[in-house]
């Protein structure tokens, strides 16, 4: 009778294991998968970043300082390696394509210009989307990292090497006013 209770107590703790294993497995292939919807639109946004700008630039040909600023910055955004690495580059990148939508608004006929005004349409799009994937990745991110930390699927995560994830956080300005593209 003790042999019974000891063997289905194993028993209990083996399937146990097995299903927070799992559970650890789907949380971090969710997370990874919300991080390349991320991905996704921040290369869409980069691909629309140098038609703005050569946009712009037919209307404000003496603004090159300006043009530099986001061609750099929007090169060293697309090299990011890490999450941290990335949230900081796209500040950079968000504050350099403000200050070219402020130089954007001192040309009437840019303002007015059918190219300008269906790439303002995309890029607005685009940073909705973003903040979107961004929602959702951290989301995930914040499921995975509570069942790593939690009690006893700690145990596990440890075990089988499950590390917590980063989250993909702007800076507070740049989170409450996104880059304004309205004219």
């Amino acid at each position: 009778m003790i042999l019974y209770i000891i063997l289905g107590i194993l028993l209990l703790i083996v399937l146990w294991a097995v299903f927070a294993y799992n559970r650890l497995v789907a949380l971090n292939n969710r997370s990874k998968e919300a991080w390349s919807d991320i991905d996704v639109q921040l290369k869409r946004r980069y691909n629309l970043i140098p038609n703005l700008v050569e946009t712009v630039k037919g209307y404000a040909a003496h603004e090159r300082e300006v043009f530099e600023k986001v061609t750099e910055a929007r090169t060293r955004a697309m090299g990011a390696k890490t999450i941290e690495e990335r949230s900081q580059k796209e500040n950079m990148l968000s504050g350099t394509l403000k200050s070219l939508f402020a130089v954007a608004e001192n040309y009437p006929q840019l303002k007015a210009s059918t190219n300008f005004l269906e790439l303002q349409r995309d890029l607005r799009d685009t940073e909705d989307k973003i903040q979107a994937a961004r929602r959702f990745y951290n989301g995930n991110v914040r499921d995975l990292n509570i069942k790593i930390e939690s009690f006893p699927a700690k145990i596990i995560a440890s075990s089988f090497a499950f590390k917590k994830m980063n989250l993909f956080e702007l800076e507070e300005p740049a989170a409450r006013q996104p880059v304004n593209v309205k004219f």
